[in-house]
């Protein structure tokens, strides 16, 4: 852990409303769906994902709130598989958060040295005045493996989980890498407003260069309730109302869809259930629309025991999910290390915020980018069971791709 002078995290309400994208820019913290959530600036701390809970409990506390998210809080985009040599695996204390919940509450937190002088309300509530970028005005977008590569290791992962019997591999998720080269650095807030414009129903985030728009909550702790709202199952988005509704009602009557969400679902439900003294998802799953796809979800929520454990706890047990994953979850992650033939880094993890309470936020990291500079690396998955369609697959993949693509390549 890092180690320096006694902290104080130091909270007020804010009576006008905040604009938590343009305060976090595009070198703060994000993580905010239909405006609600946090955003930060400034580096406090900067500590191993394992060392957090810790960090957050040695800082003194002035917060007359006391609501999830006030207080200290550590935000963090963690990778799919934590390995040895993992950069990733740090989660950053902010020296300012601004948070804003589903009441309307709205708040500013500042963290800093316990002797430092307070800083002026309506001045920490300013967002930062940047100059105009330039937009690219070239840019090459590249496949790392080709089409055809992959569409063969959609075959050979079918073939393995016919061959698995029912007890072996019954899904594997199998991801896409695509890379985006510009002339001129890319304006990472620009690139989070035009996802919020384009998402307003997902999770906009960004942590040091990571970015994109989810649509997945992991697990949100608030108190003793806990929720999730797994997805698996995914169409595009049809040309017309009627059209929408017709691959709606096929996503809903699909016997592989239905399968593969149920995976997830059961998952969640058995990981969750120990340490909840009530715990029920929906009895059928729902149609999520977004701008350009649908997805199959079900939302999961109860009542946690006493004591209730940390996000941080409830995260690690459910990450990665069926979803972005595969089933059992050993055996997918070996097929995956051995046939997708890229590190994924932080796609596919999870991206959110603890405070020093234990409440906290985490969404799937799906739909987003790694952009630094002039380069974007844009990752995508879909799930393939035994009877996955390798051309199929390929085009629903090009779908998701879509969402971070259009925000990079937009004029």
């Amino acid at each position: 852990m890092t180690h320096g002078p006694p902290l104080l995290a130091c909270t007020r309400r804010v009576e006008h409303d905040l604009d938590l994208l343009a305060l976090a820019g595009g070198e703060g913290v994000l993580l905010e769906r239909s405006r609600v959530g946090l955003a930060g600036r400034g580096v406090a701390r900067r500590v191993g994902q394992h060392e957090v809970e810790a960090a957050l409990a040695a800082i003194e506390v002035d917060n007359p709130l006391a609501l999830p998210g006030t207080g200290a809080v550590a935000f963090g985009a963690l990778p799919f598989v934590r390995t040895e040599h993992d950069t990733h695996d740090e989660m950053v204390i902010p020296e300012v958060v601004w948070g804003r919940d589903a009441e309307g509450t709205r708040w500013v937190t500042t963290i800093g040295a316990a002797d430092a002088p307070r800083r002026e309300l309506a001045a920490l509530c300013e967002a930062p005045l940047t100059a105009p970028t330039p937009l690219p005005q070239h840019i090459n977008v590249t496949p790392v493996r080709s089409a055809q590569w992959w569409c063969e290791r959609v075959a050979q992962a079918t073939e393995a989980i016919r061959a698995a019997g029912p007890d072996g591999l019954a899904k594997v998720v199998l991801a896409r890498e695509i890379l985006v080269e510009a002339d001129v650095p890319f304006d990472r807030a620009m690139l989070l407003a035009r996802l919020r414009k384009a998402y307003p129903g997902c999770f906009v985030f960004h942590v040091d260069g990571f970015l994109g728009a989810s649509p997945e909550l992991l697990v949100d702790r608030a108190g003793d309730v806990v929720t999730a709202q797994p997805m698996a199952g995914t169409v595009r988005r049809g040309e017309s109302p009627d059209d929408d509704a017709r691959l709606a009602a096929g996503l809903l009557g699909s016997r592989t869809y239905r399968g593969e969400h149920q995976i997830t679902i059961d998952m969640v439900f058995d990981t969750l259930l120990p340490w909840c003294s009530y715990l029920d998802y929906e009895p059928e799953p729902s149609v999520v629309t977004i701008a350009n796809l649908q997805h199959l979800a079900t939302l999961v929520k109860g009542r946690l025991s006493h004591p209730a454990p940390s996000v941080l706890e409830l995260m690690a047990a459910l990450h990665p999910t069926p979803a972005v994953n595969g089933w059992p979850r050993d055996d997918a992650q070996a097929w995956i290390a051995a046939h997708e033939g890229f590190a994924r880094g932080r796609y596919a993890g999870t991206v959110g915020w603890v405070d020093g309470e234990g409440n906290g936020t985490f969404a799937v990291s799906i739909r987003c980018a790694e952009v630094h500079g002039t380069t974007a690396r844009v990752v995508a998955g879909n799930g393939i069971v035994a009877h996955s369609d390798p051309r199929a697959e390929l085009a629903e993949t090009e779908v998701k791709l879509q969402a971070m693509l259009g925000a990079l390549t937009q004029e």
